[in-house]
Parts: C-alpha cells; sequence; structure tokens
C-alpha cells in the first residue's frame, strides 16, 4: 500500500476513533425512535446524525440508522452491544453496531475492463473510500501493472464455465486468507455459483452495464443500440442467485440518440458503470445500507 493511503486511512482511524453506528430494522410501533435515543444517551453516546422510513407506520416495517460519538468507545463496544439486547427484543429488531474506526477488507474482482476497477482505486487513494483494499483477484493478467503499482497484492486465478468450482474453491480460500468483508465485481465478468453468492450474502456488490430490469445478462449495449433506446443507464446492485436481479443499491442514467452506434453506448456507458459503482461501494462502507425482501433502504 502506498504510504499516502496508509497515512488517510491512519488518520481516518484516530479522527473517528469514537464513531459508532446503530442500524435496525423491526415491525412499526411506537416508541422505537424514543428507547434507541435514550439508551444511547444513557451509555454516554451523542447521536450526529440519525434517517428513518417506514413502509406502513401501520403494521409495516421500520427502518433507522444512528450514526454516534461516544467517548472511550473502544471499550465501552462489547457492553453496548449486551445492553442492547433487551430493547432490541423488546421491539423484535435486526440489529447491527459497527464502529467507524474498524475499516471494512475489500477484495475487487475484475476481468479485462479496467474503468470501474481504476476509480475504486482514485477514489481510495484520495481518500473518498474509506476501506482496506487488500487484493484483487481476476481471470487475466492485464491489470496485474496498475494493481500492483499501488501496492496491492494481485491474484490471478483462470476461470471459465468449465473450471468454475475448481476456480470458485481458489477465490474463496484468497477470501478467506485476507480475511475479506466486502466483494466488489468491478465489471467482473463471470457468473458465481450459488455457493459462492451463499457464503458471502449481502457482501457481493456488482455493476450491470444497464438501466435495470432492461437488458439483463450479456451483451446489453448491443441489445439496447438494437432497440433503439434513448437511454442507457448502469446499476449497482447486491449478487444473489438470481441473474442481475439482486437488490439494487444505485442506478444513474444517460441521454442517447440515434447518432449513436453500440460502440458510442459503451463509451458514454462506462462513465456511469464508474460512478454508480463507487457511491454503492461508498454507501455500503458507511453502512448506510439496510436490506428489506428484495430491495434497499438507503440513507445517503
Amino acid at each position: 500500500m502506498k504510504s499516502h493511503i496508509q497515512k488517510h486511512l491512519t488518520s481516518y482511524k484516530e479522527k473517528y476513533k469514537n464513531r459508532g453506528r446503530l442500524l435496525i430494522s423491526c415491525p412499526d410501533k411506537p416508541g422505537i425512535v424514543s428507547a434507541v435515543s435514550t439508551f444511547l444517551h444513557e451509555h454516554g453516546a451523542n447521536i450526529v446524525e440519525s434517517s428513518q422510513h417506514s413502509t406502513n407506520h401501520e403494521g409495516g416495517m421500520f427502518f433507522i440508522r444512528f450514526e454516534f460519538e461516544c467517548e472511550d468507545l473502544l471499550a465501552k463496544e462489547a457492553k453496548l452491544e449486551e445492553s442492547f439486547k433487551k430493547i432490541a427484543n423488546t421491539f423484535s429488531m435486526n440489529w447491527q453496531f459497527t464502529y467507524a474506526h474498524n475499516l471494512k477488507k475489500t477484495a475487487i474482482f475484475v476481468s479485462k475492463e479496467p474503468h470501474c476497477l481504476l476509480e475504486l482505486l482514485w477514489a481510495w487513494e484520495s481518500g473518498d473510500l474509506m476501506t482496506d483494499i487488500a487484493v484483487v483477484v481476476s481471470n487475466h493478467e492485464d491489470a496485474r501493472e496498475v494493481v500492483e503499482s499501488f501496492g496491492i497484492p494481485f491474484k490471478h486465478i483462470p476461470a471459465t464455465k468449465d473450471i468454475r468450482q475448481e476456480a470458485e474453491a481458489k477465490q474463496l480460500q484468497v477470501l478467506k486468507d485476507y480475511n475479506i468483508d466486502v466483494i466488489i465485481l468491478a465489471r467482473y465478468m463471470q457468473i458465481l455459483t450459488p455457493t459462492f453468492v451463499a457464503e458471502n450474502p449481502y457482501r457481493i456488490i456488482n455493476i450491470h452495464h444497464s438501466f435495470l430490469p432492461a437488458f439483463i445478462g450479456a451483451r446489453p449495449y448491443e441489445r439496447a443500440y438494437q432497440r433503439g433506446v434513448k437511454l442507457i443507464g448502469a446499476t449497482s446492485h447486491y449478487v444473489t442467485d438470481d441473474l442481475d436481479e439482486g437488490p439494487i443499491i444505485e442506478q444513474d442514467i444517460e441521454r442517447v440518440n440515434h447518432r449513436d452506434d453500440a460502440d458510442d453506448l459503451k463509451k458514454k456507458g462506462r462513465l456511469i458503470e464508474r460512478t454508480v459503482l463507487a457511491r454503492a461501494v461508498k454507501w455500503h462502507l458507511e453502512d448506510r445500507i439496510l436490506v428489506h425482501e428484495n430491495r434497499t433502504i438507503v440513507f445517503n
């Protein structure tokens, strides 16, 4: 890792050593916000950000994200989580405390096209993505030079449909060796098996080069051109066993017209893909996403 990137990360962890986050989803009922706010206050925490959403205030689901400051948080983490269980049980909550100083360890998977990988690396280098990019995995050698120039280990694991299980066994071992929390598919052009996905639920973020649900699967720009679309887009989503149908995190679009051929659509689309994926990854790293059924609630 380059020294100035390490300084970014070290500075961030020191600055936010007392910053915690609490994500909650539960059946909507009166008293949730009051109970949690009181709990945090009683444990010496000051709420600095709060966002909430209800699908229906009568019988719906309630979602909330707190960000808070708490002096000497590292020493209080275990007690905080244990003490919260009583409130969680009262309101039938799914909940998670996370801590800003515990940077998530990320693995990036890439094939031949480098634009999404480069966007992530630049954002990381500039301090916009606070994570430990621990390893880059690819089924091609093309990205090795640029990845290693950042001081990141590069693992070349050939993968085709004929050797998919063998390749994934090696990939899963790499993830285990580096203790990976988040997997980013930065235009990784291989379909993952149900086994791989099951081992990493809502931890795999993909970028699909179309405005889903339009043009699911391969060659979306060619099909968009043949259809004569006036808008193209990109979609970042969590990976599930249903191809390109996982919970959508972020999307964006760009206007096109009859003068644009398929190559023009690809060129414009790459710009959208880069920014959409980077935003989705940032929100995941900052614990701003809650998944409900096949949808996401994004507190950005």
